[in-house]
Order: structure tokens, then sequence, then C-alpha cells
């Protein structure tokens, strides 16, 4: 009796830590192309854009916010005709984002970029460009002190638990 209550002990504590690992994994996204557009950045490190709707009419006083991973490295405001700018910015990769549209963008410093780079970033509003972003997700929820002192109380208690169900008492002295 007590054997088959540790086993299904071991079975429900298995299947509550796979129930959180198989909903991170459906929600994982097919492999999808980013578009990353390359602009030039003018001198002193300035990028230059607009923000417009899918229609091409320019939005006025929507924020703008600059990111590169994870970190907010600006954040601004749009003029009357839709155009923002952010200075001191070295060559990389960043992203914006603005009135629901977001892009991943490579900056190129002055005189270095490609013959095919833009002059500068055009953010569609509403018009999603990077997508498959679940990586930060899953490192916020594997950071987690309750999910990661579940898994390790999981992997110390479930060992236990068969040591001491092993009953190898025989059953006449």
């Amino acid at each position: 009796m007590k054997r088959i209550q540790v086993i299904v002990g071991t079975l429900v504590a298995a299947a509550l830590v796979g129930l959180g690992w198989t909903s991170v994994q459906a929600a994982t996204p097919q492999q999808e192309k980013i578009n990353v557009i390359d602009v030039a950045l003018a001198d002193g490190g300035v990028l230059m854009g607009q923000v417009v709707d899918t229609q091409g009419v320019a939005k006025a006083n929507v924020p703008v916010k600059l990111t590169a991973g994870e970190k907010e490295l600006a954040l601004g405001k749009t003029d009357a005709n839709g155009y923002f700018a952010f200075r001191g910015l070295r060559g990389g990769m960043y992203q914006l984002t603005a009135a629901e549209g977001t892009g991943m963008y490579r900056l190129w410093a002055p005189r270095t970029a490609p013959p095919s780079a833009q002059r500068g970033a055009l953010v569609v509003a509403g018009q999603d460009l990077a997508r498959g972003q679940l990586g930060a997700r899953m490192r916020a929820w594997l950071s987690n002190p309750w999910v990661v002192g579940g898994i390790v109380a999981t992997a110390v208690a479930v060992p236990v638990a068969i040591h001491n169900a092993d009953d190898n008492t025989p059953s006449s002295p």
C-alpha cells in the first residue's frame, strides 16, 4: 500500500512539473525569420525615423521606445509629422517600438553602411515585425524562485521517496 502511495505521489509531482513545461513548449512559435532592416546613422550617431499607420499617414505624439536586447535605451515621442530622432547611438542591433508596431534594425555607424541601407527607420503602427520572442519569457519563467524551488524539491523528493519505498524486507522471518 505504501509503495502505491509513493508511486502515485511521484506521478502527480511529475505531472504537475510536466504541465508547466508542456504549456511553455506549446507556446513556442514556428521558426519565423525576423526581418532586420539596415539603417545608416547620421553624424553623431543620430537615428531618424517616422511612425505611420498602415495607410501611410503620419502618427503624431506617439511614444517611441528604443531597446537593445532587453534593455530600454531611450524613450521619445513623435512630432506633428510623425518624425522622431535618437542621438548618441552606435552601430548594432536595436528594436524600435511605437503605436503597436515593432521593428528590428541593424544600425550602421556613419559612412560604414552598405549601399542598401536606409537613411531612416520607418515604423508602421500595428505591424509587428519582431516575432518569436519566447526566449525572454522562458528565462523570466525559469528565473522565478518558486519555479526553481519546485523543480529542485521534485528532483530531491522523487529519488528519496523511491529509495524509502523499497520494501526489500522478507515477508517471513
